[in-house]
């Protein structure tokens, strides 16, 4: 049942980028700025039918890799431990793509849209969704915390992911502020940056109370 539900979603998010594609197509350059620097500057650009293009094709790859990535896994990583876990978050990076590709399209459309604001405002939303599963998450090669000493441990995958959890939800509320009140790319990079070391560093310090204790 929850599978006939991810794949309509799916089938929902495929059918309004290929909506956004048709409908902003006529009103896209040659040429459409796809990527920006850090000072907010382009310093990418694609022909106007890959532009179109760009969200379908993205929301598509994130689909299909969330049927082939569970097929894919070792046995003792197997990803069938936490499905519905798993189906959710791939419905939540399809929808982050979705959200980032249509913000890309409507600003080489010439509407009035700030890319800092949504991709920031997207990938705040993305981290709080993924620190609110994180600790259903379990050892895998794909998703969450992935490091030597997560990867080799349960006790160590657990308590760091009970961490992350909550580490990542800050993070996500943070980034979420930050692109309200000042959308500047380096804070994002920042922020995400102290989320990942803090998060290995926090790892590696559970793995060597575990350790020890033994």
């Amino acid at each position: 049942m929850k599978l006939q539900r991810n794949l309509w979603v799916s089938v929902v998010f495929v059918a309004v980028a290929v909506a956004a594609g048709a409908w902003l197509y006529p009103q896209l350059p040659a040429e459409v700025p796809t990527h920006w620097d850090l000072h907010n500057h382009v310093n990418g650009i694609t022909s106007r039918f890959w532009a179109a293009a760009f969200p379908t094709l993205g929301v598509l790859a994130v689909a299909v890799l969330s049927v082939v990535l569970p097929a894919a896994s070792p046995r003792q990583f197997a990803i069938r431990r936490f499905g519905d876990v798993w189906g959710v978050l791939m419905l939540v990076m399809q929808g982050f793509v979705l959200v980032a590709s249509l913000g890309m399209l409507l600003a080489g459309a010439g509407y009035a849209v700030s890319m800092p604001t949504i991709v920031m405002l997207a990938t705040g939303v993305l981290y709080l969704l993924l620190g609110n599963y994180m600790g259903k998450l379990r050892r895998n090669f794909f998703i969450g915390i992935r490091t030597p000493w997560t990867l080799a441990s349960d006790a160590v995958w657990e308590r760091t992911h009970r961490f992350g959890g909550r580490l990542f939800m800050l993070g996500g509320l943070v980034t979420v502020l930050i692109a309200l009140v000042d959308p500047a790319p380096w804070l994002l990079l920042i922020v995400l940056a102290a989320m990942w070391l803090i998060a290995a560093g926090y790892s590696y310090f559970i793995h060597l109370r575990l350790e020890g204790s033994r």
